[in-house]
């Protein structure tokens, strides 16, 4: 577990109640944020889901929609969040004002009464990280640390899922990350951790930081191994120079922010930044993480456009 963190997996005895503190879970139509919002109303707590465009939302039983609420839009976030106890806030899409929607949608949830906020990071963020975006989300929880409400921050590395999905149907997953190892998480491991936070009412995990990595962390050559051995045909890694990894990404018609973020997110693999592993997905949800292989068995789709 990381540092600060701390508590035993959470018992039903300790969830929250059906008229409990009102959760708010922003980026409810998305990966994250859908699988914990399905967790939280399964548990029976009581949930408003947040989304910039409320007609994607997920109808889920119990759960409440709020209109329409960006992120660096502070009134209309604070009207979303008015009543609510607790804000699960899922990182904003990558852009230049990335922080200022973060610290806008922050102060609006400590305008709104909110007295919770637990708070989706990165990995190894810091401000001179090598990761471009990780830099984003330790400006956040600097913000976050200073505000007037009570927080908690889990640090994701990679998805597993991204693996095969960056790889070419080629066969070549392609970046300039060495031979440097990669602690990935499962989207699932990361819902069911969230979900145990959010739904402790006691204050076990104020001021706390996990990082919610895979059991393992393996290079890039590995996982090329593993998919070879799920598709049947030759998978291979080729390890990229900068100027490589920036040339075979110029024909994305991406701005330049956008493509050092991909880049750099290679480059902080092969520097160490995203090899810990911790033991806080098991921790907290009293089950282990899942690896690359067992992600693979369990969802063959995330490479069906690598078969042969």
């Amino acid at each position: 577990m990381a540092p600060g963190g701390r508590g035993e997996p959470v018992s039903a005895s300790r969830g929250v109640p059906a008229d409990g503190p009102l959760i708010a879970v922003t980026g409810a139509s998305g990966a994250v944020g859908g699988r914990v919002a399905r967790r939280l109303t399964a548990a029976g707590a009581p949930v408003r889901l947040l989304g910039r465009d409320p007609s994607r939302l997920p109808d889920l039983p119990g759960a409440t929609h709020a209109p329409a609420a960006p992120y660096g839009d502070g009134e209309a976030m604070r009207r979303a969040l008015d009543g609510a106890h607790t804000l699960f806030l899922v990182s904003a899409h990558e852009s230049p004002d990335r922080v200022r929607e973060h610290t806008t949608a922050v102060d609006a949830a400590v305008a709104a009464g909110v007295e919770r906020v637990v708070y989706v990071s990165f990995l190894g963020a810091a401000p001179d990280a090598v990761f471009t975006f990780a830099r984003d989300h330790w400006h956040t929880e600097a913000h976050l640390r200073t505000a007037d409400v009570r927080h908690t921050f889990l640090r994701d590395g990679w998805y597993l899922g991204g693996i095969p999905a960056m790889t070419g149907t080629d066969g070549v997953l392609r970046g300039p990350a060495g031979d440097g190892r990669v602690s990935a998480v499962a989207h699932e491991d990361i819902a069911d951790a969230a979900a145990a936070v959010l739904l402790d009412a006691t204050t076990a995990h104020d001021d706390a930081t996990y990082d919610l990595t895979g059991p393992e962390a393996f290079t890039l050559a590995e996982a090329a191994e593993e998919l070879t051995r799920r598709t049947g045909r030759p998978v291979r890694y080729h390890p990229e120079t900068r100027e490589e990894a920036y040339v075979s990404r110029a024909d994305f018609g991406a701005e330049d922010w956008e493509v050092a973020g991909w880049v750099t997110s290679y480059e902080a693999i092969a520097a160490g930044a995203l090899s810990p592993v911790s033991d806080a997905v098991p921790t907290l949800t009293g089950h282990p993480a899942m690896s690359l292989a067992a992600y693979l068995d369990t969802h063959p789709e995330s490479y069906r456009h690598l078969l042969p």
